[in-house]
């Protein structure tokens, strides 16, 4: 009678061991999904932050030149009305 009872034990330890196997591959698997969905995500916000980078780079660098020619023309514009001033006062 022990022995049936022990090989009766033995066998639920088994199936219990079988189902926590199974769960724990599993767990497994969700993580390796959930590992692969992040890197996806991280990847593609890297991509993003990089163009954003880009994209501000381009546009400093369009304000810098949009103050370098303002300058230019604000500086020309200068000396021209000295120069027409100097005209007028001098009778040139």
């Amino acid at each position: 009678m022990q022995d049936t009872q022990a090989a009766l034990i033995a066998e639920q330890i088994h199936h219990a061991l079988d189902l926590i196997q199974s769960e724990i591959d599993l767990l497994k698997a969700r993580q390796a999904s959930n590992l692969e969905l992040i890197d996806h995500r991280l990847s593609r916000l890297e991509g993003q932050v990089a163009d954003h980078e880009t994209r501000l780079q381009t546009a400093t660098q369009g304000v810098t030149q949009f103050k370098v020619w303002s300058g230019l023309t604000s500086g020309s514009s200068s000396v021209l009305a000295v120069l027409a001033f100097l005209k007028a006062v001098i009778g040139l």
